[in-house]
């Protein structure tokens, strides 16, 4: 354990927000304990200076600090940086009812209480709209145009919904506002669609899953279902699109392709149904999907 000097105290204007937030969050644990700084420090085998200069907002601790800090003060780190799972009494308690859980048990949770806060959806209602989700070149504008055409539903590409709220193109959005107001303006015109469009086929871009919100969103209004194919595959269509921005500049495009692919795997799952397009032409997809899709949409 190394000493610390005590850092002189900065001005207000000075100080660092979030460090006199994490600071703030470190004392207040540890008062949750019972323990005063010279025991913590003690326990935690760190520099008590040290440990008074970051709860005083003006050092800034490195991740292995906090780690021996966390393990005697039985806290996550998640739960010391600050995340809102930490802002209650109930958070906490909510999340160590959940804690442990499977993804079975953890799905019936998420259902539940999305029914307890927002009207909820009947089966009947969801199964209008169809929500197809999945990578760039898994055929679910190709394929879902000709579902909508064959059930004589509207065809909405979110993407083009969320241009049209936002007025600007994708790109714009993301160039001028950044990626948190792009997902913001994708909410939107989920919320729309879902209002406007008791019956449609719905293609959702690939990165929909990422937000938790949205996402969430189409998991309650929306049957969707998860259109797969092989990395390979899904760079190939792309390609064969005319897009090669793709491989541009870049010698590692597929194993990005692969690592995007395997981490979203887990939420395209979710899906209620998972149809796989790999070596499919587009119009046997779309014989072999709406085959499987007949029972649940047999009242458009």
């Amino acid at each position: 354990m190394t000493a610390q000097p005590y850092l002189p105290e900065p001005s207000a204007e000075d100080k660092d927000p979030y460090l006199i937030t994490l600071g703030e969050r470190v004392r207040a644990l540890r008062a949750r304990r019972g323990l005063t700084r010279k025991a913590l420090a003690r326990l935690s085998d760190v520099s008590e200076r040290h440990l008074a200069n970051v709860e005083s907002g003006v050092g800034n601790p490195s991740i292995q600090f906090l780690r021996q800090l966390i393990s005697v003060l039985n806290c996550s780190l998640a739960e010391m940086i600050g995340d809102e799972t930490a802002a209650s009494p109930e958070w906490l308690m909510i999340r160590e009812i959940l804690r442990g859980r499977g993804d079975k048990e953890l799905a019936r949770a998420r259902s539940a209480i999305a029914n307890i806060f927002d009207a909820p959806t009947s089966e009947t209602s969801r199964r209008q709209r169809i929500a197809l989700i999945g990578l760039r070149g898994a055929g679910k504008s190709g394929i879902g145009r000709m579902l909508a055409d064959d059930w004589m539903v509207p065809f909405i590409e979110l993407s083009r919904h969320v241009e049209a709220i936002a007025g600007c193109n994708v790109a714009e959005i993301h160039a001028l506002y950044g990626p948190n107001a792009y997902r913001r303006y994708e909410y939107r015109a989920l919320e729309d669609i879902i209002h406007r469009y008791p019956k449609a086929v719905i293609a959702t871009p690939g990165g929909l899953v990422s937000d938790p919100a949205g996402f969430n969103l189409l998991l309650s209004h929306c049957y969707t279902v998860w259109l797969k194919a092989s990395p390979q595959e899904h760079m190939s269509r792309v390609m064969a699109q005319g897009d090669t921005r793709p491989m541009a500049g870049n010698r590692e495009a597929m194993e990005d392709l692969k690592n995007i692919l395997e981490s979203r795997a887990a939420f395209y799952s979710k899906a209620d149904l998972a149809f796989d397009t790999s070596d499919m032409a587009q119009e046997a997809a779309f014989f072999g999907l709406r085959d499987k899709l007949q029972d649940v949409v047999q009242s458009h």
